[in-house]
């Protein structure tokens, strides 16, 4: 199930080899600088560009002899480049390079799951076109409220991912950034304008103040959005759980030929796609909270947060991504039930209606007081029983009578005055 849905180009971005490759633009981006300053031969730099290399195995047998991945990496560059490969790395800490690749991997993620994020986008915009006068009832603390449409609540999940892709287009900002100043970041024995030209040609901001690594609040936030996101994703899921239960069957995941639900219970349709995700949200918030406490270093560097990050950059772009693509081929074919939705909604006799009811007897002269009593006695006595109507208890009661007409009465229990200004709503969206 889960290669499916396995997208290379997100999972590509985190692969050893694709590391390794965004730490030599750095060392070469480096190269230039420093020619373009007179520091080191402009000939020395085209030899570097014309040999460097690597080799993801030579590099793990070198690591696993010197305990040093960026000397290992360095060496087995050096044996493609030979003496030119004296300049490279010069003047420079392994954090310059680890932590400016790794704003490059951010970036290209961040760029993935934009794109992926508008498919989403797509996918609840055209549902909420679809359903914008598919009327349902709308629910608080789990207990039938007043009339909205399935629209209606679609476009509030728009307008949440609209939020979301704000928050991802400004995070590239706090993440594009990039450090080539040397082992607490003092520039002792690198000129800060080889920072400033490396990191234009890498399209990143050099930091404002590093120590000797980029401070880790930008990698939380990165995280932390990516949390939030799937926070919201999980909402949608458990609303999609909860209106395919069996006693509400109101929307239901596509459910494909040949699919089972159960290897006991043959007639079981579950909402596993939604349930997936929901489980998954909770995999990416423990993620921030990992990168929450990478932000507190021993003074200007430990490396106690590298390893945390080995796991939790990875994992969470890659699930991230797979909670996008998951999230919107759900709601793309999400099967809607319009019928069961008004039969939900018309439970004991429109019960659901009593606002309207108590607004007009209040309009009419009665006391607010005593219009709240008698329209909660006739509604609780629909609840309270099997076939209970609450419409056929308030046209019934004499309280009720003496201030409404039937025509009045039959006023109020029309959904389409509580769906009345919903166009202003969907304006604001394009819906």
């Amino acid at each position: 199930m889960i290669e499916r849905y396995t997208l290379p180009e997100m999972g590509e971005l985190w692969t050893e080899a694709y590391k390794l490759k965004t730490w030599l633009q750095v060392e070469i981006a480096v190269c230039e600088a420093q020619a373009e300053l007179g520091y080191i031969p402009a000939d020395a730099v085209e030899e570097i560009k014309a040999k460097a290399n690597f080799d993801p195995k030579r590099v793990l047998e070198i690591e696993a002899e010197v305990r040093h991945d960026m000397i290992a990496f360095l060496t087995n560059v050096n044996e493609y480049v030979g003496d030119a490969g004296r300049y490279i790395h010069l003047g420079l800490t392994s954090s310059d390079v680890l932590d400016t690749a790794l704003a490059l991997q951010m970036v290209a993620s961040l760029d993935v799951l934009l794109g992926q994020l508008e498919q989403l986008i797509q996918a609840i915009r055209y549902q909420a076109q679809q359903h914008r006068d598919t009327v349902m009832i709308g629910r608080s603390h789990g207990i039938h409220a007043e009339p909205i449409t399935f629209g209606f609540k679609l476009a509030g999940w728009l307008a949440e991912v609209l939020r979301h892709r704000d928050r991802l287009c400004r995070l590239n900002s706090q993440i594009a950034v990039g450090k080539i100043s040397g082992a607490v970041g003092t520039y002792a024995n690198i000129d800060p304008r080889v920072e400033a030209i490396a990191c234009a040609k890498l399209g990143l901001e050099p930091d404002t103040a590093s120590t000797q690594v980029v401070s880790r609040d930008r990698h939380a936030e990165f995280v932390q959005t990516l949390a939030l996101l799937a926070a919201s994703i999980e909402r949608f899921a458990v609303e999609i759980r909860n209106l395919q239960r069996t006693d509400v069957l109101e929307v239901e995941e596509y459910f494909s030929k040949g699919q089972k639900g159960s290897s006991a219970m043959p007639h079981k349709r579950n909402p596993i796609r939604s349930e997936r995700l929901t489980g998954m949200a909770r995999v990416i918030r423990g993620h921030a909270v990992a990168a929450l406490e990478n932000v507190a270093l021993w003074h200007e560097r430990d490396i106690s947060h590298s390893s945390v990050e080995r796991v939790i950059l990875p994992d969470a772009c890659i699930l991230m991504h797979f909670m996008l693509v998951e999230t919107a081929d759900l709601i793309k074919h999400l099967l809607v039930y319009p019928e069961n939705m008004k039969r939900n909604m018309n439970l004991y006799g429109g019960v659901v209606f009593s606002q309207r009811v108590l607004l007009a007897l209040v309009e009419k002269g009665m006391s607010r007081e005593e219009a709240y009593r008698v329209v909660q006695g006739c509604a609780h006595t629909a609840w309270n029983q099997p076939n209970g109507n609450f419409q056929a208890s308030i046209q019934q009661d004499p309280q009720v009578t003496q201030y409404l007409s039937p025509e009045e009465i039959e006023q109020c229990f029309d959904p389409q005055h509580h769906l009345k200004h919903l166009d202003e709503i969907y304006q604001r969206l394009s819906i």
